[in-house]
């Protein structure tokens, strides 16, 4: 007799969820493996999601195997197979795969041991490539997330879309733009080394860094983090510091991420209203992911001193973090130093948004007429014209110091400037409280 209706359903949902799961996991390898066999992230990435949709047809039926991630290398290994011999470009697989494959009349398995041997190898090695590849200069910054939350990130065009507020079709553009981009510049699938590794890997910091933030702070939307983004954004940052574990400012920028991610439980209330850094509730912050982050800043801060490298962005902002991180209350906070780590990012990055930064921490070492000073400084820098933490800033000191008329106005300001909602309701309310202040002044 047949299983009730609602019971096959349940089980077919049970397996879905354990599709995505495991998706999650071996989607990096299964892709980087398939990359250096074909020499095409875009036809690798094709086969794997051939794979996957293997998997949805057959694995309901019959149950998730005992190894998923074999299983579906497997079933890609033989679409690769199928592709070769139907591609019109078979001369130059062959070559490089060193098999005659299609001189044969029996070779259906012959052909599959090539393509299995093709495919062997070291894994770091392939997700490394796989690293470089997706972050390649040659694609725009956006094209980069998309294209590496993809094939990295094991996360569908629908996701990535979801994750950005943006339309779906406009995320499916960017990934075939970059995979085509790829191809027609003739990017190798191979990881730098030399002079050529130390320029691309900010490259490649910079992509991760820019998915954990739009986790961390969204720009736009309804909600004031995506707590999903920051997670494949840790997952990638671990990933690559496993990698490449002799490079500090990796480990620099897994320290950062760890203990920023620490504090989202304490970022909102029940209502989802966003709570500041200095009226957190502390004990709510993740102290395993504190504990992680400090040993990988020590860790970034040992190796750069044995390589005699000067400490770099990402380990200098983990640092800053850290003062947070280490202070059991806001006032126990260390912001002379943190001002002093502010001064010395300012110095190597030359960014108004640090000295913004800056003039915070200086404000609560020295007082808010000693940071506003610095803030006035920095009012006609072009990158800050339409920054909405400018004006925020502003009216938060202007607002210390009694000066609560001129204080609503920069909140009023900086709510226009923002997109996401939450932080628009904040700097609104923070103005009407100004305003009441104001008037009863």
């Amino acid at each position: 007799m047949a299983p009730p209706a609602s019971a096959t359903s349940k089980t077919e949902s049970t397996t879905h969820r354990a599709i995505e799961a495991v998706w999650r996991i071996e989607a990096a390898r299964l892709i980087a493996g398939l990359a250096r066999m074909m020499r095409d992230v875009g036809a690798a990435e094709e086969l794997a999601q051939e794979a996957l949709v293997a998997a949805l047809e057959q694995w309901p039926a019959s149950g998730v195997p005992e190894n998923p991630g074999a299983w579906l290398m497997t079933v890609a290994k033989r679409r690769a197979v199928d592709q070769i011999r139907r591609g019109e470009r078979f001369t130059r697989k062959r070559d490089e795969m060193g098999r005659d494959l299609l001189t044969r009349r029996d070779t259906s398995q012959d052909e599959f041991d090539a393509v299995d041997e093709a495919a062997d190898g070291n894994i770091a090695d392939d997700l490394l490539r796989l690293v470089f590849t997706a972050c390649h200069p040659v694609l725009s910054a956006e094209a980069r997330v998309a294209l590496t939350l993809r094939v990295l990130g094991g996360l569908t065009t629908a996701e990535i879309a979801r994750a950005f507020l943006v339309p779906e079709p406009t995320v499916a553009q960017r990934i075939v733009r970059a995979k085509r981009a790829l191809t027609k510049a003739g990017v190798a699938f191979e990881a730098p080394t030399g002079e050529e590794l130390n320029s691309r890997l900010p490259t490649v910091l910079e992509v991760i860094y820019l998915i954990f933030n739009e986790g961390y702070s969204a720009t736009a939307g309804d909600d004031w983090m995506r707590p999903g983004l920051c997670e494949d954004a840790l997952r990638l940052g671990r990933i690559l510091a496993g990698l490449m574990p002799a490079e500090p400012e990796v480990h620099g920028l897994v320290a950062l991420m760890e203990i920023q991610a620490s504090r989202m439980r304490a970022r909102t209330d029940a209502r989802g209203q966003p709570i500041l850094l200095l009226d957190q509730d502390r004990s709510r912050w993740d102290h395993l992911l504190i504990n992680r982050g400090l040993a990988a800043l020590d860790k970034a801060v040992r190796l750069a001193s044995e390589q005699d490298r000067k400490r770099c962005p990402y380990t200098l902002q983990a640092a800053i973090a850290a003062c947070h991180a280490r202070a059991r209350t806001a006032e126990q906070t260390d912001w002379a130093g943190m001002a002093a780590l502010y001064g010395e990012l300012a110095r190597i990055t030359s960014s108004p948004v640090v000295e913004l930064n800056r003039a915070v921490a200086v404000s609560m070492a020295h007082g808010p007429e000693a940071g506003l000073r610095l803030v006035d400084q920095l009012t006609d820098a072009p990158t800050l014209r339409n920054y909405h933490l400018l004006p925020a800033t502003r009216g938060d000191l202007l607002a210390k110091l009694g000066r609560h008329a001129e204080a609503r106005a920069e909140f009023e300001r900086a709510a226009t400037l923002t997109a996401n909602e939450r932080e628009r309701a904040l700097l609104t309310a923070r103005a009407a409280d100004s305003a009441a202040a104001a008037g009863s002044t």
